[in-house]
């Protein structure tokens, strides 16, 4: 099987190849785009916006706080762990100017798995929203770090409202446990200290690490994927080829719900859209949907971009149909599938078609995506971006023929440079140059290609391979369903059987009617033999359902 579809797919006006050499280092690119917005607002939070211009002083303070005050030397590692605030940009670009290594780290993680992640990573010096530093607290002992700058939600709005905000947030709502972390600084206190201070510009090299990109949380032990400077423009690069033919320059507003320490969100929404000078308006709490949807509502946004959970929960929102979405562009879905009733809803309520897109971490993240000019394929994942090679091996890694289900490999300037200290991991992921993906895939007589599901969440039948994803797609597609995940559990007769957990939009729903309705629509091995219904499904920090914990519960 050959990629001889994939060019006569790609949207008019998108190269087959990029440049993945075009900058130096990420600090080139992002000076690029200082220079030439230096006036546009760049991020917007609570109301604050910040323009390129502060951006660069900002992030430029924090680089010289770290490297005077601190003394911390290219290729040192700093943990960030907040979600989406006006901090996390001025931080991530200040550790990254500084010559560092940025290790993300996500807000909700316990005690255990922060101690996991710094000790794995080795990270000296960390940068923490106060709300979580009770956990820090604990572990901060166990780990190499030496540095602790704490930030509050409040600090970068500026003036009264800054104060009214953390007091807010720390007197009425108790949000932020009670902590004691002696010699911590206070992100405002860096910040006017590196104010001070000169700033001295690191020689990078693009094969240089910029990012420990932390993976493996839904399905194993989370490693550290290497993502060098190179991987990330390189992906920066394909994304933005992609989506150019529908944006302009100095013209675009993106809202980002992902949050920026996920890496979705870090390449796509912050690099992409600061190549070409979007405002990107940072969404803190997305679950707080009534709150998300007046930001919405705020704004004539052309981009947005999100998970099926995201999409799915603004669709049962009765205000959502009250946004207005004239000015709006491109949706594109990714880190999970995007169920097709979701898909269909979206487009009806939004007039812009859901592309969904395919990646993982370990291709900083983005492989394939739908084109975005109308000729989407419902229920793929899309064609190759430019600069990648997509192909489908069976076990014995040969190639499959078309329309054979098989393991999706993948070849590109964005497939990282391999695990951090675990060699025998990257290893076994990689064969040659290509990332094995460990997801089961398919190539169309058209070109595209669909995830049947993850090669190990298979559900083995009497012998027939059930994908999760299938089911969940057709249970997804009942009237009186909101959320569902589907998993194997052991059974005498048949090895696995198929259960379904569902969280219900109709409190009518009983479990006969789900039997009865997947018997209507698959065959029958394919159908769950048990149901349980639930209020909420265990999910990630982006909202994919986390089959794994299920399983756990189940064993």
């Amino acid at each position: 099987m050959s990629n001889f579809h994939w060019l006569d797919k790609y949207p008019q006006g998108i190269p087959s190849e990029i440049d993945p050499d075009r900058y130096s280092s990420i600090i080139d690119l992002f000076e690029e785009s200082i220079n030439k917005y230096r006036d546009l607002p760049a991020y917007e939070n609570m109301g604050k916006q910040l323009t390129f211009g502060e951006l660069d002083k900002l992030s430029q303070d924090f680089a010289a706080y770290l490297q005077n005050e601190v003394g911390l030397q290219k290729g040192d590692r700093i943990a960030l762990q907040m979600p989406n605030l006006l901090q996390y940009p001025i931080a991530m670009f200040g550790a990254i100017r500084s010559g560092l290594v940025v290790v993300n780290t996500n807000p909700l993680y316990t005690a255990r798995e922060m101690e996991h992640q710094f000790n794995d990573s080795g990270a000296t010096a960390i940068v923490i929203l106060a709300n979580f530093a009770f956990n820090l607290e604990k572990v901060l002992p166990k780990t190499k770090i030496k540095t602790v700058v704490i930030t509050e939600i409040g600090d970068i709005l500026g003036g009264f409202k800054s104060l009214m905000v953390n007091w807010v947030v720390r007197r009425v709502k108790k949000m932020v446990p009670a902590y004691k972390i002696p010699n911590s600084v206070k992100f405002k206190d860096a910040l006017k200290k590196g104010a001070t201070k000169s700033y001295s510009r690191p020689s990078l090299d693009i094969s240089e690490v910029a990012f420990l990109q932390y993976t493996g949380g839904t399905t194993g032990v989370s490693k550290g994927a290497m993502l060098t400077h190179r991987n990330i423009l390189a992906n920066m690069e394909q994304i933005s080829a992609w989506m150019m033919p529908r944006l302009k320059d100095r013209d675009e507003t993106i809202i980002t719900a992902l949050p920026l320490y996920h890496i979705f969100a870090l390449t796509v929404n912050c690099l992409a859209m600061l190549k070409i000078g979007a405002l990107n308006v940072l969404i803190t709490n997305p679950r707080d949907m009534p709150a998300f949807i007046k930001e919405l509502s705020a704004h004539k946004f052309t981009v947005l971009t999100g998970v099926n959970t995201l999409f799915n929960g603004l669709l049962n929102q009765p205000s959502f149909e009250n946004v207005d979405f004239s000015a709006l562009k491109i949706t594109v879905g990714g880190g999970m599938a995007v169920q097709k009733a979701v898909a269909l809803k979206w487009e009806e309520v939004t007039g812009v078609p859901l592309a969904e897109g395919y990646g993982l971490t370990e291709a900083s993240p983005v492989l394939s995506c739908n084109p975005i000019d109308g000729s989407e394929k419902l229920g793929s994942i899309g064609i190759p971006l430019p600069s990648t090679d997509i192909k489908i091996f069976n076990d014995d890694q040969q190639e499959v023929t078309m329309g054979e289900v098989g393991e999706l490999y993948a070849k590109g300037p964005q497939v990282m440079a391999g695990y951090w200290q675990r060699p025998g991991e990257t290893e076994n992921t990689m064969f040659g140059d290509w990332l094995k993906t460990g997801d089961m895939a398919v190539a169309n007589e058209d070109g595209f290609f669909q995830i049947v599901d993850r090669k190990k969440e298979m559900i083995l039948v009497s012998g027939f391979n059930v994908y999760p994803n299938e089911v969940e797609d057709v249970i997804a597609t009942h009237p009186k369903v909101l959320e569902v995940a589907a998993i194997g559990v052991d059974d005498p007769k048949s090895t696995e059987a198929v259960k379904v957990f569902i969280i219900k939009r109709d409190e009518s729903l009983t479990d006969q009617e789900i039997i009865d309705f997947c018997r209507e629509n698959m065959t029958g091995y394919k159908c769950p033999k048990h149901v349980e219904f639930r209020t909420d499904l265990p999910k990630t920090n982006i909202g994919k359902i986390l089959r794994r914990k299920l399983k756990e519960e189940e064993s």
